[in-house]
């Protein structure tokens, strides 16, 4: 399943709703799983890729040492104004940049980051090459990316809901880009294929994600990520009718107050 353009489109209202709904629902838990990582080898400089609005960004600002610089990239400018605008307990430098064609000079940091980015790559062996390139010898690269959509209860419900909105044409923008990167095999050829000869670490991570309400949810969903692109091409149902049969869907199965629900990634480490 091949990503489409409009899958890497987070222009307009989407970032503001992928900071405030998605990131505590879904990437707070993960980027504090990261940071950790990050800590423990204790660099100096650190690349980021793919920052999105800045949840991994901040984590690293807040836990990592005041000394430690870091440098925060997106190729989607508004992400990273909405990120800037944001701000972060420590001082970060924020740069558009493409992960496949990096501005950066060889062998520059000491780790580089990517939380749920891999998977909006077009030519992910490329990416990774990149961030070996910027990487010192010794160096680590660490990112994360989710498990099949399966196991991801609330995307899961919401790409099924709307498969019956759209039964002709659904959306699967899900499924296909942030759920379409979860093989393990498939991950360790792209970097072996991207010139990291150590073996890499994958790891899988389980956890629950929260929301306040079955609507927060669909909104986030819906209206906070690419898959509104989907939508609003769509006839049949506008974006507000399309996200409250995505409500109903997840009222029925989680309930109407606050709802939780299983999501998991993996976790992969590997050194230069």
């Amino acid at each position: 399943m091949s990503m489409l353009r409009s899958d890497a489109n987070f222009a307009g209202p989407i970032a503001g709703l992928y900071e405030q709904l998605l990131v505590p629902m879904l990437f707070a838990h993960y980027a504090d799983d990261l940071v950790r990582r990050i800590a423990a080898l204790d660099p100096s400089r650190v690349l980021e890729t793919a920052a999105g609005t800045g949840a991994l960004t901040r984590a690293m600002s807040r836990r990592l040492r005041p000394q430690v610089a870091i440098v925060a990239t997106d190729l989607n400018q508004a992400m990273l104004d909405h990120a800037d605008a944001v701000g972060t307990p420590a001082n970060v430098t924020w740069q558009q940049a493409d992960a496949q064609i990096l501005p950066f000079a060889d062998a520059g940091f000491d780790a580089v980051a990517c939380q749920f980015g891999a998977m909006f790559f077009p030519d992910k062996p490329a990416a990774f090459a990149e961030a070996g390139r910027v990487l010192r010898p010794g160096g680590t690269l660490l990112f994360n990316v989710w498990d099949c959509i399966e196991e991801n209860a609330f995307a899961d419900t919401i790409t099924t809901a709307l498969g019956h909105v759209f039964p002709d044409d659904p959306p699967l923008f899900m499924k296909r880009t942030p759920h379409g990167y979860f093989d393990a095999h498939t991950i360790s050829t792209d970097l072996a294929r991207a010139g990291f000869d150590a073996t890499s670490r994958i790891e899988t991570v389980t956890a629950q994600s929260h929301a306040p309400s079955a609507r927060a949810v669909a909104v986030a969903y819906c209206q906070g990520t690419p898959l509104r692109n989907e939508i609003e091409a769509r006839k049949g149902a506008t974006l507000d009718e399309a996200t409250a049969v995505c409500e109903a869907a997840i009222a029925d199965r989680f309930g109407t107050g606050p709802v939780h629900a299983k999501m998991q990634a993996h976790m992969i480490v590997v050194r230069r």
